[in-house]
């Protein structure tokens, strides 16, 4: 398929990807939601008209609104009608948009123009831990190579419910908190600035459909039609108040400092093409986490790092999306084994996605081995964990056989010093 806006071979935003975002532009101050094709944005909000099949022609209201909530709330049929529309109506052949010069004024804006906005209203977002390799690595570090992986890892999902208000958008500067860390070993807790702060390398996908009631389940085999698409997401990590304060209840304050995530949400059907093999579990999982089909992605994910004295980015970390071994799916299902109700627009973090190689750790803790193994920045400086005035690039892409790419854009964050606490 070829469509009648021109772009390069190496864009993000082909016909065959078309994500949805939420925009304002010079154009409209108004929040709109839009695709992304090649360099410019289709204003959904100003061609909802031409959404005339025959489960969208009674809910072109849906993309009128300011957040992509209500039509995250339809289902997956309702999905694929409106891709398949968008797609037909970019279309190098079909002329109904392509000659509309009038309309084509009003529907197209440049990127560049527009400022990108946190594409829905998040009312739950739960962080899991299913990268293997990451686990192990960590399980390593602070247990031992014989207890890397806790009993109940290849049983289930492991997850912790986050901290929806602090995800932000991609551009958002996260300050260094404060908190309680134990520098020494068996000396009192310090109060200060983190001293550890990190990234983590990780996806996320928006939960769609409509909501579910107190007690209902969703099983693996039914997930799909539940999961809307995908964003790239960076869980910033304070790991010295996270040591202090995880034991018994797990990650709090370490990581509700802020949680960024890319403004672009790839759908399942864009990515259906770069579907590769589920990662192999042993022991296999209880049936209502069993699915037969694949639900892994060939996603090439990459970590840029620039220091604040330098314009020079260095790539840090190149991981990919199919070293997770637990499944979207399978986190979903387990989020709702115990009847916990979902709301279209809830988020469900992959945790930090770490390769079987050295330079494919997501996250400045396995980068640097705990601070052992400095890492060397090309302009000279080293790294064990992130610097005031850091900027961390995430990037996520796929490529099929006949060259065909798509992406997810960039998730881009920076790092600004603590702020004083004052009594």
């Amino acid at each position: 398929m070829k469509s009648f806006i021109e772009y390069s071979a190496t864009t993000d935003f082909p016909i065959e990807n078309l994500p949805y975002g939420v925009f304002t532009s010079p154009k409209n101050a108004q929040r709109h939601i839009g695709v992304a094709i090649g360099e410019w944005i289709l204003d959904l909000n100003t061609i909802s008209h031409l959404f005339t099949g025959a489960l969208l022609k009674d809910k072109q209201h849906v993309f009128k609104e300011e957040k992509l909530n209500a039509f995250m709330g339809l289902t997956k049929p309702h999905w694929i009608e409106a891709r398949n529309t968008i797609q037909k109506l970019l279309d190098a052949n079909n002329t109904k948009l392509k000659n509309d010069n009038e309309l084509r004024q009003k529907a197209f804006i440049k990127q560049s123009d527009a400022t990108m906005h946190m594409p829905a209203e998040i009312g739950d977002y739960t962080d899991f831990y299913s990268s293997i390799h990451h686990a192990t690595n960590v399980g390593i570090m602070f247990r031992s190579k014989e207890n890397a992986l806790m009993p109940n890892w290849k049983y289930l999902p492991v997850g912790y419910h986050g901290r929806s208000s602090s995800i932000v958008i991609s551009g958002t500067s996260i300050t260094r908190p404060m908190g309680q860390t134990l520098p020494v070993e068996g000396a009192d807790p310090h109060f200060g600035p983190c001293r550890l702060m990190d990234f983590e390398l990780e996806m996320a996908c928006f939960i769609g459909g409509p909501p579910t009631a107190l007690g209902e389940r969703i099983t693996a085999k039914q997930a799909e039609d539940r999961i809307f698409g995908f964003v790239l997401m960076n869980d910033w990590s304070a790991r010295d108040i996270q040591k202090w304060e995880y034991i018994p209840l797990g990650p709090f304050t370490a990581k509700n400092l802020g949680t960024s995530i890319s403004p672009w949400i790839v759908t399942v059907e864009a990515l259906r093409p770069y579907i590769v093999d589920n990662y192999p579990q042993d022991p296999i999982p209880f049936p209502y986490l069993q699915h037969d089909d694949k639900f892994n992605f060939d996603i090439k994910l990459e970590v840029d790092l620039k220091s604040e004295k330098s314009s020079v980015m260095t790539t840090i970390c190149r991981s990919n999306y199919r070293f997770l071994y637990w499944t979207a799916k399978q986190q979903l299902a387990q989020q709702t084994i115990t009847g916990c109700n979902l709301r279209p627009g809830d988020l469900l973090g992959s945790g930090t996605i770490s390769g079987d190689t050295s330079d494919s750790y997501g996250s400045m803790l396995e980068l640097s081995w705990k601070g052992t193994k400095p890492l060397r920045l090309q302009n000279g400086e080293e790294r064990k964990f992130l610097q005031d005035g850091d900027t961390v690039i995430l990037r996520g892409y796929c490529v099929n056989e006949l060259g065909v790419r798509i992406g997810f854009g960039k998730c881009e964050g920076k790092l600004l010093p603590a702020l004083p606490y004052k009594e």
